[in-house]
């Protein structure tokens, strides 16, 4: 049986069949080509999402499909008894490739940044020191298992799960004062983003990470750096920590490191390695030859193809045109980020939702963040073509905003009468999208709250 031509069945057997965790633009993909993923009837969406940070070379890439469909077709899982070639490799670049000295492997963020937890702990335990709290940002997301969203400091994450694992202190974000105020005699660890994806693409301040590892350093604390989303390039250095002048104790890697295929991995100093002994860790598929195979291929095309010169250059073109776009239209508020990881914050004219499901229809996919942000980690192989076409579609919108109206409200000078109006207006959620021509408009839409990230 396959339903994969069939968007109504599909729809059906997922409300009635899987539990319902997230919330679904009304279209599902058959394949993807470069930076393009097509719906059912053919129609091309420019993917400015990348699967939330994950497909970083694109769809369909050649060398690493290539890669992959081998690896399945001679090995996909081999259990840890015994050793993995392709997960020694995969270490072996990784290490090369940064201040690590020894992985863990996993399969998602959320289980890097539960190993990282407790080995943060472990350490402490077997050279009998009595430190076990991590002090994490307010604001931060780092996965949603148990102790993950008890690290994560948005108590929406833990609030229906309480009571929360213990041991966790959440101190404001960017503010070096309240996290030396909450260091004391217990304190393991500090683990931070530095680059706040989940709460609006907020990225550290470079003193302020400076002043951390100092900190961190002086009061013989581990610092975690939790990379799952700025890792692999996204920010335009392989790891996010390079722009900072500093060596974290511990990173947690993931989303992009597989290229689409799910792994995860904690990475450390041999130091802090002393934390783990045989049986104290450990994954089932963590490791395993097809996942690691991809992150080795994901390694070796960055470098033979450039591709964090590419982030650069795209970058630095899309900054441009989307900072031009904010001196322009004073509905943008802000455009922040690094490299291909940026947020575009609009006022209170404009909701995330709203501009989301708008780009939607004009074959654009975006992350809503909040009320009022969006969040663009589109493929790190995108072109300056394919970004710009971006703005242009962006502008396309914010050239309906009139003061107080805009185009989540109505817009009745775009109609040649009341009435028409008032025939093709279409509801979404809490705001208004008229379905013009001049935009693309389909009648294919459907509200949905803002997304949420999924480590």
């Amino acid at each position: 049986m396959s339903i994969e031509n069939d968007l109504s069945l599909v729809m059906d057997f997922d409300k009635n069949y899987c539990l319902q965790v997230f919330n679904l633009l009304p279209v599902a993909f058959t394949k993807g080509k470069g930076c393009y993923l097509y719906d059912m009837d053919g129609k091309k969406y420019l993917d400015m999402i990348g699967g939330i940070a994950v497909n970083c070379l694109g769809y369909g890439h050649p060398k690493l499909s290539s890669v992959v469909a081998k690896q399945a077709k001679d090995i996909m899982h081999a259990c840890n008894y015994y050793y993995i070639p392709q997960k020694s490799e995969l270490a072996y670049r990784l290490c090369r490739a940064s201040f690590a000295e020894k992985v863990f492997f996993c399969n998602s963020g959320a289980e890097a940044n539960e190993a990282a937890i407790k080995i943060a702990r472990s350490y402490f335990y077997y050279k009998d020191i009595n430190k076990y709290e991590i002090i994490t940002a307010d604001m931060s997301f780092h996965g949603r298992t148990m102790g993950t969203i008890a690290a994560t400091g948005q108590a929406k994450f833990s609030r229906p799960f309480e009571p929360n694992v213990p041991g966790f202190v959440h101190v404001p974000y960017n503010d070096i004062d309240a996290m030396i105020e909450a260091v004391n005699p217990h304190t393991a660890a500090i683990m931070l983003e530095l680059v706040q994806g989940e709460s609006g693409v907020h990225p550290a301040d470079a003193e302020y990470v400076k002043a951390v590892r100092k900190l961190c350093t002086e009061k013989g604390i581990l610092f975690i750096v939790d990379e799952v989303q700025t890792g692999v390039g996204r920010t335009g250095k392989l790891f996010c920590y390079q722009h900072f002048g500093i060596t974290p104790d511990i990173m947690t890697l993931a989303k992009g490191l597989g290229g689409g295929v799910p792994i995860g991995a904690m990475c450390c100093t041999n130091e802090v390695a002393t934390g783990f002994r045989p049986g104290d860790h450990g994954s089932t598929f963590g490791g395993n030859p097809l996942a690691c195979a991809a992150g080795s291929a994901v390694m070796e095309i960055f470098e033979d193809d450039n591709i964090i010169d590419n982030v650069r250059d795209v970058s630095a073109d899309l900054f441009e045109k989307l900072n031009n776009l904010r001196a322009k239209y004073n509905c943008i508020r802000s455009v922040r980020g690094m490299g291909l990881l940026i947020g575009i914050e609009f006022d209170d004219t404009i909701t995330a939702q709203g501009m989301r499901e708008q780009l939607f229809t004009m074959g654009f996919l975006v992350s809503a963040i909040g009320k009022s942000t969006i969040r663009l980690a589109p493929p790190l192989i995108i072109t300056k073509q394919q970004a710009a076409s971006f703005v242009k579609a962006l502008e396309k919108i914010l050239k309906t905003v009139s003061g107080p109206q805009n185009v989540f409200d109505k817009i009745k000078n775009a109609f040649p009468s009341k009435k028409q109006a008032k025939d093709t207006v279409t509801k979404i959620g809490s705001a208004k999208i008229d379905k013009l021509d001049t935009l693309d408009a389909t009648d294919n839409k459907q509200s949905a709250p803002a997304d949420d990230d999924d480590e």
